[in-house]
């Protein structure tokens, strides 16, 4: 049986769903979560998670709430936690508190919660509710959903393309295809990533920072300025061709670098002297497997990766079927015969090969068209 929910209901967890969104690029490897309290039908506290290791979005909420809330109704995006890890158990707050009833939107797949955080609460006599605007409360958290759901990252890919399709001239020259506006939105995408992943390609070419270059505030800075914990940086590099010297690996924040097998160990050791990492995995077709790379970016706990690569990797990610977003910027211009590809695919034997994608949201960005792009689940043709 579905539960019901008032006009009222939807009104106030679409108010916790916007204070979610205040952990955007904060909360990291934990869900973006929020938290209205209501009592005699107004708001008497409200909280959202900031970051790990502070107070779960219920805790914030408590804090800015009266004393007395007892008889209240809580208001959650995501089921409250009945197990201590950095924080003690919200659900046990709740109790304490005196809350009267609980309206959940999703339930929190972690295997220490998972409906934990619910028995809990029922137990104490509590009301509980769930399912009011899941839909929206897991488009909050994609990453944290799909790597406790199917144990591997959200994967987004960015590209920077001309009305032809194009990301560089035939000699690889791409600064800049798109306006300052779109690489200044583009940070966003790379400050809610927990990893930013490009090539040794891209890395031989471009020599990029591949950092985040804003702050909490979403305010531009110098990446060392900035107080958001940089992503880790990851270079698929399977025969270790990127020099320990590459800016990137210089620049704040940690660096991992994922070779073969038979990667050269001397150039292993020049990369760990420069306190970069090397994570060697199983290769196919002399290739890194990428969905080990993926599930082993996953034990991390990381959510989200953000993708910046040539068209070799962003080919050989969509062919493997491991893109899950595609953030698409389109500049009106035309970069004509020979220039590259945003992506390295086929060529295809038929159209029943083709790649086809369904259209999420489209957004003018200064004088571009960012669109955001999802793998239709079929090509009807």
């Amino acid at each position: 049986m579905t539960d019901s929910f008032s006009p009222a209901d939807e009104i106030f967890m679409r108010r916790a769903l916007e204070l979610a969104a205040g952990g955007m690029l904060t909360t990291k490897a934990n869900p973006r979560v929020g938290c209205v309290l209501v009592q005699h039908g107004r708001i008497v506290g409200e909280g959202f998670h900031v970051r790990p290791g502070d107070g779960h979005a219920e805790v914030n909420a408590l804090a800015a709430a009266p004393a007395d809330i007892t008889g209240a109704t809580v208001y959650v995006t995501l089921e409250p936690c009945a197990h201590h890890g950095r924080t003690p158990p919200c659900a046990q707050a709740l109790i304490t508190a005196g809350v009267a009833r609980v309206v959940i939107a999703g339930i929190d797949p972690n295997p220490k919660v998972d409906g934990g955080g619910i028995k809990l609460l029922r137990a104490a006599g509590i009301e509980v509710q769930t399912g009011l605007l899941e839909t929206s409360a897991r488009a909050l958290n994609p990453g944290f959903l799909a790597r406790l759901e199917r144990g591997a990252p959200w994967l987004r890919v960015k590209v920077a393309a001309s009305l032809d399709g194009c990301t560089a001239l035939a000699d690889g020259e791409s600064k800049w295809i798109t306006s300052a506006h779109a690489r200044a939105d583009v940070q966003q995408w790379r400050a809610r990533a927990c990893a930013i992943l490009s090539g040794a390609d891209t890395v031989l070419v471009d020599d990029p920072a591949l950092t985040v270059r804003v702050d909490s505030r979403a305010q531009t800075c110098d990446e060392s300025a900035s107080d958001l914990a940089q992503p880790l940086r990851v270079v698929i590099d399977g025969r270790l061709r990127v020099p320990a010297t590459a800016r990137t690996f210089s620049l704040p924040g940690a660096c991992l670098v994922a070779c073969t097998e038979a990667a050269d160990r001397g150039r292993e050791q020049a990369l760990i002297a420069h306190g970069v990492e090397v994570l060697r995995l199983p290769a196919q077709d002399n290739r890194i497997d990428l969905g080990a790379l993926l599930q082993a970016l996953a034990a991390r706990e990381i959510n989200e990766i953000h993708t910046e690569a040539g068209p070799r990797l962003v080919g050989a990610l969509l062919s493997a079927g491991l893109v899950d977003e595609i953030i698409w910027y389109t500049a009106p211009l035309l970069l004509g015969a020979g220039a590259q590809p945003a992506a390295a695919l086929g060529p295809f034997a038929s159209m029943q090969e083709r790649l086809e994608f369904s259209l999420h949201e489209l957004t003018q960005i200064g004088p571009d068209i960012r669109l955001t792009l999802r793998p239709s689940l079929s090509a009807d043709l």
